[in-house]
């Protein structure tokens, strides 16, 4: 931590720090809460600077188009790319993550005020330019079949050998379903990660103050944004929200196929990066 507050000086000589504290919540950056006013990033992984470049470049490109707050990129530092040289700052959006406990309190009327809030925020973000993007982002237009496909070899051929056998046949039995039922649809500006943990709610007056973590945005399938919906909350406020989107049973045809890759992906994660802990917590209902 002491190294990341030194860069941070250095780039950054005019920023007085009082009060630095690490929250490890991330899987891919380290965050320091700074000032408890300001979310400091720094990659951990040399793969991971691009992705927080990009990310950087996206929220700078939607910051006015979004109605609830997201992060804002003030300060940054892409000179030197390498792992502890390169972060992002941003003012820090008060609030507490929306977790699955929090929100089956809620009464009927208040989760149908949050689920309109997302819903919302999605239809936002999933009706941004394609077009702008590529001409102002050089973002690449995405092929979620492709990346299924792709997906799907890297699970047989890394972490097969750690699923039991019935396991196996259900994940090869859903992912050739998906990948045999190719159809089209538009792919969008997408979230990519839109779960719990960045989801930030008021519990005093139910409101959404801030959705955070934009590190996997890039143009995709919409209907992965609602599988961290459906993933995070379970099926009943999932249909709530799918309900308030336009087309939304269309969409909603791919979204349990997305949310059953998502443990896996968590263990190819861990296995790849050397991440323990990630990779037994993705791998564990599959034993």
């Amino acid at each position: 931590m002491n190294d990341y507050i030194e860069r941070i000086k250095a780039v950054y000589p005019e920023l007085i720090i009082e009060d630095v504290y690490l929250n490890d919540i991330g899987q891919n950056n380290d965050v320091l809460i700074i000032n408890n006013s300001l979310v400091f990033r720094f990659p951990k992984y040399k793969k991971g600077i691009g992705s927080l470049e990009e990310e950087t470049k996206i929220l700078e490109h939607i910051r006015d188009t979004i109605s609830i707050p997201i992060p804002f990129p003030k300060y940054k530092s892409f000179e030197l790319l390498e792992p502890g040289k390169v972060f992002t700052g941003c003012k820090r959006i008060e609030g507490n993550p929306l977790w699955n406990e929090h929100l089956v309190k809620v009464n009927k009327v208040d989760s149908i005020k949050i689920a309109k809030q997302l819903v919302t925020f999605l239809i936002e973000i999933h009706s941004i330019s394609r077009e702008n993007l590529h001409k102002d982002l050089k973002l690449k237009d995405s092929n979620p079949y492709e990346e299924m496909k792709e997906l799907f070899f890297n699970i047989q051929d890394k972490l097969f050998q750690f699923i039991n056998e019935k396991a196996q046949m259900d994940i090869i039995y859903s992912f050739e379903s998906f990948l045999n039922n190719e159809e089209y649809f538009k792919t969008t500006l997408i979230h990519g990660d839109f779960g719990a943990s960045n989801i930030l709610w008021n519990p005093e007056n139910c409101e959404i103050p801030g959705i955070i973590d934009f590190g996997n945005s890039g143009i995709g399938d919409p209907a992965y944004d609602f599988a961290g919906i459906l993933s995070s909350y379970g099926e009943d406020f999932f249909n709530k929200c799918i309900d308030l989107y336009p087309n939304g049973s269309e969409v909603a045809k791919r979204v349990t196929f997305y949310k059953s890759t998502f443990a896996l992906q968590e263990a190819l994660h861990g296995l790849i990066n050397n991440d323990t802990r990630a990779f037994e917590n993705g791998i564990k209902e599959y034993r």
